[in-house]
This record gives C-alpha cells, structure tokens and sequence, in this order.
C-alpha cells in the first residue's frame, strides 16, 4: 500500500482540471517511486496520437510514440507523460530529434536501468521514418542488451 507521502511530487493526477501545454514542456513530467527497485521488470507505454511540427514547413507529423523501460528507483506518472506528449504538438523538430529529446527528458527524470523510444511516424512525402533510441545505466547490466536492441531496430520496421 502505497503512502500519501510517497505521492507528493504527483500533482497533475486527480487535480480536477487538465490544462493542456501546447508548446515542448518537459518540466510537466512527474515521478513517483519505484516499490520495486530490487526487481527488473519491463513497463511499456504506448501513444498512438503523438503530434509534432516540422521545423522547415510546419506541417504536422503523426506518430505512434512505445516507451519501454525499466526503472530503477522512480516511475512517470502517466498523466503527466501524456501531458508531457501532448505538448510536442506545436514544437518543431525532426522525428529523430523528438524521440531523442523524449528519451533524455526521462531518462533525467527517471534514471532508469533501461530505456527505450520508438517512433512510428506515418509516411509523409512516400517515406515512413522510424527513429529508435536506447538508453542503459552504466554499470547496470544492460550495456549489451542495448547495444543489440539499438541495431536490431533496423530490422523491425522492414
């Protein structure tokens, strides 16, 4: 059972009103701690609706955005990273650069043992790109597993 005190820092949960950032907003983020730090287990987020601009014509860039993780001490609260999403609807930046900045943002937040960002953007001009990004806490165990995620993306998506 979980304590009052533990939730301090989650405040956007059950406020009773959501105010909607429409400009790149990584201070939205919020975590709470980890009940099982001592145990690896794989959480995935998943968000179908993921929008963002382009730099250069400011059309819009639809996405599936899958997060796969493993914590360590904290966990993002989930409102707060779909509010966190949510506000890269505005932003302008390459596909590429998204999930990069998606993976710092949580992997300062959280520092996790194990992060993962995919994009799946829809094709735009007859090409689908899909960057993937990965992140392992040195010394953590999972320096090679990364490695091979990283260059199994390749594959994937073919």
């Amino acid at each position: 059972m979980r304590s009052e005190r533990e939730l301090d820092g989650v405040t956007l949960l059950g406020s009773g009103g959501t105010q909607y950032v429409t400009t790149y907003s990584p201070e939205i983020l919020e975590k709470f701690p980890n009940k099982h730090p001592d145990n690896d287990y794989m959480v995935t987020l998943s968000c179908p609706e993921f929008t963002s601009l382009c730099p250069k014509t400011g059309q819009p860039d639809f996405a599936k955005i899958v997060i796969n993780y493993i914590p360590d001490g904290f966990l993002v609260e989930s409102k707060s990273l779909k509010l966190y999403l949510f506000s890269f609807r505005n932003h302008g930046d390459f596909h590429e650069d998204c999930v990069n900045v998606i993976k710092d943002d949580l992997v300062r937040l959280l520092e996790p043992k194990y992060l993962e960002v995919e994009g799946i953007f829809t094709p735009r001009g007859g090409i689908a790109i899909y960057p993937f990004a990965v992140y392992a806490k040195r010394g953590g165990g999972y320096e090679s597993s990364a490695r091979e995620r990283l260059f199994s993306a390749v594959d994937r998506r073919r």
